[in-house]
């Protein structure tokens, strides 16, 4: 009685986890331009309290850069997507990389970095939403 009670009135499927068109990696650049903008304002600031708030806050943005790209891999990017651009494997986890490496870096050439190959992804991205 209690099961038919509390039981699904409508079943729905989808093949994602969200109505397609929700991602974007836009919202990793932005989180990586953050880091990279962050790192300058260090170099540029001399102030240890100041460098320590900036050091907790580039290290968030590019641990939020790292969750929205790992999104996009594991979520939008699909089967044909990964035979017909075969590096987007390898070029996720030099992403990942890249950006775990600007976490841990006052260089913002590790941030440019990590903003160069979120630019490659965001290729990728829209080329597999054309076709």
């Amino acid at each position: 009685m209690l099961s038919r009670l509390f039981a699904p009135r409508v079943t729905v499927s989808a093949h994602c986890d969200l109505p397609c068109g929700v991602y974007d990696p836009a919202q990793a650049r932005i989180e990586a331009e953050s880091v990279k903008a962050i790192q300058e304002k260090y170099q540029a600031n001399d102030d240890p309290h100041y460098r320590a708030r900036a050091t907790v806050i580039k290290e968030q943005r590019a641990e939020l850069a790292k969750h929205h790209v790992s999104v996009l891999w594991s979520d939008y990017f699909k089967p044909p997507h990964f035979e017909k651009y075969p590096q987007l494997h390898s070029l996720v986890n030099e992403t990942l990389k890249a950006l775990s490496t600007a976490k841990g870096s006052t260089d913002p050439a590790t941030g440019q970095k990590a903003l160069d190959l979120i630019a490659e992804i965001d290729t990728i991205f829209w080329e597999t939403k054309k076709g």
